[in-house]
């Protein structure tokens, strides 16, 4: 039995370190997945078939609390093929975009369609059981799974509000080649930023995305030391709609109309950050059964 998906990357517009509430939208950097199942008799406890080149916490405990919830029983042998375009720990949801993968891809291989928000609870579940959110990231998964910005309560475990992204607007990206540490880290860094925290949800709930973007922003730039404030100013000035560090970063996003992209990546830094123009994702994650 053979299960695929395919899930993406997101964009920050508000994390939810300091409130506990955040908010992301998908953007199209793809994570595909494919899980195999068999059953061994003369095995009592999963045997995970991981490659080398993706063996990480998170993809064990997705494989891991995939198979607890999709396919229990003594004896599995789950088999994973990964192959994802989301920067590793650059803020741009990688983690929870190869676990809502991995989960999706099992679920199907064993014959279930859970909603997108049991896939992104069971991400949650993952990204703390392998130390690498604080929060679960709930926002982050959600918006790898279904189109449009989602805010969600990671506390609750809850979705606060949907909404759609205009069809005209895309994102551009910069991408320095520096990582972040996980978010467990710097929990109690970002718990003094509470009160900016509640002013960038109140502008997300507002819908006033722009205003989301830059408060979280000078928040993230002031936790982490980023100086993206000239930057951001400049981006602004010729068109962007809006711009702010996703996740921890050390990523800048801007959104901008489409036909205006090119022009917006051309005023970033010339150094060896990667510079990306991506679409947000129009179509939800997909999930199949192979034959």
């Amino acid at each position: 039995m053979s299960g695929a998906a395919r899930t993406f990357g997101a964009i920050t517009i508000a994390n939810a370190l300091p409130t506990g509430i955040g908010c992301a939208a998908g953007i199209a950097l793809p994570v595909d997945a494919l899980v195999t199942l068999t059953r061994d008799g003369a095995r009592r406890s999963p045997t995970l078939e991981i490659p080398r080149d993706c063996h990480t916490a998170v993809v064990e405990e997705s494989l891991k609390v995939g198979l607890a919830r999709f396919f229990p029983g003594t004896g599995t042998v789950a088999r994973l093929s990964l192959r994802s375009e989301v920067p590793v720990a650059r803020g741009l949801k990688s983690s929870s975009a190869v676990s809502t993968a991995i989960l999706l891809a099992v679920a199907r291989a064993a014959g279930h369609s859970p909603t997108p928000l049991e896939v992104g609870l069971r991400s949650a579940e993952v990204g703390r059981r392998a130390g690498v959110s604080a929060t679960g990231a709930l926002d982050d998964a959600m918006a790898g799974l279904e189109p449009g910005f989602i805010m969600t309560d990671n506390v609750r475990g809850e979705i606060v509000r949907r909404a759609k992204v205009d069809p005209e607007w895309g994102v551009v990206l910069y991408v320095p080649r520096e990582s972040h540490p996980p978010s467990p880290n710097l929990l109690s860094a970002f718990s003094g930023e509470r009160i900016a925290g509640e002013r960038c949800v109140r502008a997300a709930l507002d819908g006033d995305w722009a205003r989301a973007m830059r408060l979280n922003s000078e928040i993230v730039e002031r936790t982490m030391g980023y100086s993206y404030g000239a930057l951001r100013d400049r981006l602004e000035s010729h068109g962007a709609i809006a711009s702010g560090v996703s996740g921890l970063g050390p990523t800048l996003a801007a959104v901008g109309p489409t036909d205006r992209l090119s022009e917006l990546g051309q005023l970033l830094p010339s150094d060896e950050a990667r510079k990306l123009i991506v679409p947000f994702t129009r179509i939800p994650a997909v999930g199949g059964v192979e034959a």
